[in-house]
């Protein structure tokens, strides 16, 4: 349990110094001292405003994006028993880009609209998924099936939307790659508050989350209602999803190589997991955004774009591992 402690103690600290670190990089450097009269409302000029009005939203960002995605992708891991497992699983990303794409079309204009758009497709998606697959049973293959049948659904229609209004794509090709780099607090703090309140109800469920990991028979025999709860955790890793693209846009392999990160350290054991990866997503994500835009400096990758070059080869060896393991 110490060890444990320390760990977590240690992913606390390297999100704070993720913070810092963002905070104060970029083109214009703002020195510690600077920074902490920034953020405690004594500085001025330039090295202010900018850490107030660009660096702070976009790093706030990134540490709720961040954290919400990682505990996501680690609550649907456990409950699907499918270590490969991530949002994109149960329609988040699909479902967000169609009503994002439609929004993009419709009201080309209402910027502010696309956040709501797009956590109201991400979090419908994944009701739609869990309420086809609690008509059909709920078991973890249904949902699997569901969720890659309706994001097919769900991605022809961004298709058609773009083929028939081809002016939606401009619009709609930022929030695709994923990125922060527009984003506000007006923006951060509702879906900071939604991953918040998502975030303990997962920490409320993970005893819950404990046994549905034992296996589904083992779960019944305890006396727990694992379709019941297979589908509350699931909706709960929707609104910590849909809340992570309303802010960030579609951005990939957080919830995926996160959970596999931190379970090498802290084990199996639900609180502990769920802890670790908010903190290790939020970190995760920081240090990324912080790099995608000042190593290329004067030109800026999306996070989305790093994180897929990255976690692209991360997945490739997780599917080998998981080959090579079988076969021992």
């Amino acid at each position: 349990m110490g060890s444990k402690r320390a760990l977590l103690a240690g992913t606390a600290l390297l999100a704070l110094l993720a913070a810092v670190f963002s905070l104060c990089a970029g083109a214009v450097t703002v020195p510690p001292g600077e920074l902490l009269a920034a953020l405690t409302g004594q500085g001025e000029g330039t090295s202010a405003a900018i850490v107030l009005y660009v660096r702070l939203p976009r790093t706030a960002g990134c540490l709720a994006a961040g954290a919400s995605l990682a505990v996501s992708g680690a609550v649907i891991q456990t409950v699907l028993a499918n270590p490969l497992a991530s949002p994109n699983v149960i329609g988040v990303n699909a479902g967000a880009g169609a009503a994002v794409a439609l929004c993009c079309a419709l009201a080309p204009m209402a910027v502010g609209l696309t956040p709501i758009a797009a956590f109201a497709g991400a979090f419908g998606s994944a009701l739609l998924v869990l309420a086809v697959s609690q008509r059909a049973g709920a078991s973890r293959m249904t949902l699997i099936l569901t969720g890659v049948a309706l994001s097919s659904i769900f991605s022809a229609a961004v298709d058609l939307v773009v083929t028939l209004v081809p002016d939606a794509l401009n619009g709609y090709s930022d929030f695709r790659v994923g990125g922060l780099g527009s984003v506000t607090m007006a923006r951060v703090g509702p879906a900071a508050a939604v991953g918040a309140v998502c975030l303990a109800g997962v920490l409320l469920l993970t005893n819950e989350l404990d046994v549905l990991a034992l296996g589904s028979e083992t779960a019944r025999s305890l006396g727990l209602r694992v379709g019941r709860m297979r589908v509350i955790l699931l909706a709960l890793a929707a609104g910590l999803a849909g809340a992570a693209v309303s802010v960030a846009g579609l951005i990939s392999f957080v919830g995926l190589i996160v959970p596999h990160l931190i379970r090498r350290f802290l084990g199996e054991e639900s609180r502990p997991l769920v802890i670790g990866c908010a903190f290790g997503g939020a970190a995760l994500l920081t240090v990324c955004d912080t790099a995608a835009r000042t190593l290329f400096a004067p030109y800026e990758i999306p996070v989305g774009v790093a994180l897929s070059l990255g976690g692209g080869p991360f997945f490739i060896w997780l599917v080998l591992h998981q080959k090579g393991g079988r076969r021992r």
